[in-house]
């Protein structure tokens, strides 16, 4: 499983929907992503630099993509960034891989 992590910024017109009618979005965010066969792991609305972070996980990123896509498109959000997450056995084999690779690279400079 592809797990993401995704932050974003709501828009305006976000903002105003969600005043003028108060709900809780996670439901709607949980459909999206199970309806491209993924799994909403969490969901939350946060303060800072972003309004929103979401962790979900599916068989392949591109799906994922895909679903943030519409969101996007719907122009409630913005700003929207996404990452890879890895538990720490899943990048221990990234890091076996890189070991494996490591005698292969020359440094700029080295003989």
């Amino acid at each position: 499983m592809v797990r993401l992590v995704t932050r974003g910024r709501f828009t305006a017109n976000y903002a105003k929907g969600l005043v003028a009618a108060p709900e809780d979005r996670e439901p709607a965010v949980r459909k999206l992503v199970e309806g491209i066969g993924g799994k909403l792991l969490n969901f939350y609305f946060t303060t800072g630099e972003t309004d929103f972070l979401l962790v979900a996980e599916a068989a392949e990123a591109e799906s994922l993509i895909a679903a943030l896509l519409v969101a996007e498109a719907a122009g409630m959000i913005s700003d929207v960034t996404t990452s890879r997450a890895w538990t720490g056995a899943e990048f221990k084999t990234v890091a076996n891989k890189a070991a494996k690779a490591a005698g292969a690279y020359r440094a700029p400079g080295k003989s």
